[in-house]
């Protein structure tokens, strides 16, 4: 019988010295939210940080640090894995499939040398009767675990940012939360993530790891993890500023699908990850992250929202050409099929790439 996985304590390396120009953050502290006037202050909150910011912490969440190093050691249990192994979880990347493991090696971070990228993606579906599950030993021993961090990140996270977003648009606190219920069909998922180091002559030659995106969902969790590499493009100077790990939170992100949702009000903020700070390019990145989705069955059509109307927001880009409007299960498999595709980091031949007819999405070095 085999011997099921020993997870054992998991260590993170140290932070960087490095003087960065970091990003000017907001924080939610859900602590506050039980109160009527903790609640329209944190909604205020919020929505400075998804207008003006895109991005922003959120702590006193009611999840320990001790289940989230369990989660970085799962992850770092999987990586350990023989690439033979890894690669028996493949999904079809052609057809925008993203469950399962995603090996490194599709994009090109160095031209002239043909260098590859190091990055490596293993996802987790929800866990709601909709989604098949097979894994490899360290996940599939500690599936039950895995499971309670994931529901827990929608009931002590996601649905508490939810009602917070609904009340600061003038909607029914419940407006956000029914539409990504967990029983319903959606592309959520955790994810293990990891960004294997280059050598000092390749790290040399790199200007960043990945290319400036969104994500398509609704808001992505980010747990600390010490090596920076995360940059955010700011909204008003288009100025790259990295994001600092902060302990005991969450780095949070607006998504495309609020913005769709919210004509742009909401903005889906666009962030990359560079080549580390010299004291941290000797070191693997390991990252641990949620992303959340509406419903499958969502149309991406701007809400009615009486801020949003005094406001001017009433319909969003897609809206605009005069095509059909996406379900969210439209948008995901088409982004997704576009992003799988090969490139060269940096390229920038094609400003933009049409996703599905009618609408461009922006290319970012």
């Amino acid at each position: 019988m085999p011997v099921p996985t020993q997870l054992g304590q998991f260590s993170y390396v140290p932070e960087t010295k490095e003087n960065l120009d970091w990003a000017d953050l907001l924080t939610v502290d859900l602590s506050l939210i039980n109160t009527p006037e903790g609640k329209k202050k944190l909604a205020q909150t919020l929505l400075e940080g998804v207008r003006e910011k895109g991005f922003f912490y959120v702590k006193n969440f009611n999840i320990s640090q001790e289940r989230v190093d369990r989660q970085f050691a799962i992850g770092k249990h999987f990586y350990e894995l023989p690439l033979e192994e890894k690669l028996k979880y493949v999904p079809d990347l052609a057809a925008g499939q993203f469950n399962g493991y995603v090996p490194a090696g599709r994009r090109v971070v160095d031209p002239e040398t043909g260098l590859k990228d190091r990055v490596e993606i293993y996802n987790i579906p929800k866990f709601n009767g909709f989604f098949p599950h097979n894994h490899p030993a360290p996940v599939a021993d500690h599936i039950e675990e895995i499971e309670e961090f994931a529901r827990a990140l929608h009931s002590e996270v996601l649905d508490p940012l939810f009602v917070l977003l609904a009340v600061a648009l003038e909607l029914p606190e419940d407006f956000f939360t029914n539409l990504h219920q967990y029983p319903k069909k959606s592309e959520d998922h955790l994810r293990y993530m990891k960004y294997s180091k280059y050598t000092p002559e390749e790290t040399a030659r790199l200007k960043t790891w990945t290319q400036g995106h969104t994500d398509l969902g609704s808001f992505t969790l980010l747990f600390r993890q010490p090596v920076a590499a995360l940059q955010i493009r700011d909204h008003k100077t288009n100025e790259w500023k990295w994001a600092k790990p902060q302990d005991g939170t969450l780095t949070v992100n607006a998504c495309d699908a609020l913005t769709f949702l919210t004509a742009g009000y909401v903005k889906s903020t666009i962030h990359r990850v560079t080549v580390p700070p010299k004291d941290q390019q000797h070191v693997d990145r390991l990252g641990l992250l949620y992303f959340s989705r509406p419903h499958n069955d969502v149309p991406l059509a701007t809400i009615k929202s009486p801020l949003l109307e005094r406001e001017g927001y009433t319909q969003n880009d897609y809206e605009k050409t005069g095509n059909p409007v996406p379900t969210m299960e439209e948008w995901t498999f088409a982004k997704q099929k576009w992003q799988r595709q090969p490139k060269v980091v940096g390229d920038k031949s094609h400003e933009t790439a049409q996703i599905l007819p009618g609408y461009n999405e922006k290319v970012y070095a």
